[in-house]
Order: structure tokens, then sequence, then C-alpha cells
């Protein structure tokens, strides 16, 4: 299984789907990559040579590609300065709320998790 910035790529992919795996690199992004790689698309990644890795790596170091946890931080950052400043959008991911004017009386459950119902309480003396 190659490795590649620190992540396994599967072996029997593609290269072209294989890229993908790596966290902020989508199918358009290992397209131009591959393109300016010179490396075929169609090549499966545990095929690559050690030469074709190192392109491939040298290529998104040095077009400044933010991927996995550099991403990750840059995002979470981003998160907290909408909370700390305390912004509407900053509010609702604190609440865990729909962010972007979905509604919410109906729907929203990805956001606000599993419905929580009290059911009917029973009465002590029994029946």
């Amino acid at each position: 299984m190659p490795r590649l910035l620190g992540v396994d790529i599967p072996n029997d992919k593609r290269i072209e789907a294989a890229l993908p795996y790596i966290y902020g690199i989508g199918r358009p992004m290992a397209k131009r990559i591959l393109r300016e790689a010179g490396v075929d698309p169609d090549i499966r990644a545990g095929q690559l040579s050690d030469d074709q890795l190192n392109a491939l790596t040298q290529i998104i170091a040095g077009n400044k590609v933010l991927i996995e946890g550099d991403l990750r931080r840059e995002l979470q950052a981003h998160l907290k300065r909408l909370q700390q400043i305390q912004c509407y959008r900053g509010i609702r991911h604190r609440r865990g709320l729909p962010v972007r004017g979905q509604r919410t009386s109906t729907n929203a459950r990805t956001r606000k998790g599993p419905r929580k119902t009290i059911g009917a309480a029973k009465k002590a003396g029994g029946k």
C-alpha cells in the first residue's frame, strides 16, 4: 500500500480515484496534480514507481495545497473565530443547530441529533 504524505492509499484503485483518500484533495485537484506530474491517471496506485510518488508529493507540497491536519486545523480556527465574535453563524454552531437558514421546526435531525421525547410518567400508586 503506497504511502503518500502520511496517508495510505489503496493499491487496487486507479491513482485518480486513490488520491482523494487524502483529506483536502478531491477529484478535480487529483486530475490537476496528475497532469502536472505527468502520471497516467489509469495506472493503479500499487504500480507507481518511487519517482512517480516523489513527483506527486513534490507537486502537492509545491502548490501549497492544505491537506490533512493543517486543513482540519484551519477549518476549526474559522469555526472558533465565528463563535468567539458571537455572530449568528457562530451561535448556531455552538448550539448545534443548522447554520445556513434551514427550518428547524421539522427536519434538522442531522444537526440536532435524535429526538428527545418524554414518555408518559407512571403513577406512583400502581395503575
